[in-house]
C-alpha cells in the first residue's frame, strides 16, 4: 500500500505521482491542503522519513517568513503547521518500507 500526500498544482508532486504510477503502482492520493494534518501525523510521518519539522517545512512559502518559522522551534513549527497545512513541503511518498520526501523526485525510490 502507497500513499501520497499530493498538492495537484506542484509540479514535483505531480511528476511523483506520474512515477509512481509508471512503475505500476496505483497510490493513496491525499490532497492534504483541503484534509489537513494532525500534529500525530506529522510527527509520525517526519519520524519515519528521518526529518526534523524545520527540514520539512516550506520554506520558499510567504507564510513562513510572514510567522518567523526560521526562528521558531520545532513545536512551534509543528503547531504552524497543523494549521496552516501549505507550510508542509511536498510531496511525502510513504510505503510499507518507509517515507520520504520526493525531493528529490528520485528520494521515492529508495522505498519501492
Amino acid at each position: 500500500m502507497t500513499t501520497i500526500y499530493h498538492n495537484p498544482r506542484c509540479s514535483t508532486s505531480r511528476k511523483t505521482l506520474e512515477r509512481l504510477r509508471d512503475a505500476g503502482i496505483e497510490p493513496t492520493v491525499v490532497k492534504y491542503l483541503d484534509e489537513g494534518w494532525s500534529r500525530e501525523q506529522l510527527v509520525k510521518l517526519f519520524t519515519d522519513a528521518g526529518l526534523t519539522p524545520g527540514q520539512a517545512a516550506r520554506k520558499r512559502e510567504a507564510l513562513y517568513k510572514e510567522l518567523n518559522l526560521a526562528q521558531a522551534s520545532d513545536d512551534e513549527i509543528l503547531d504552524a503547521m497543523v494549521e496552516h497545512p501549505v507550510l508542509v513541503e511536498r510531496p511525502f511518498v510513504v510505503t510499507a518500507k518507509g517515507a520520504r520526501l520526493a525531493r528529490p523526485i528520485e528520494q521515492v525510490d529508495e522505498i519501492l
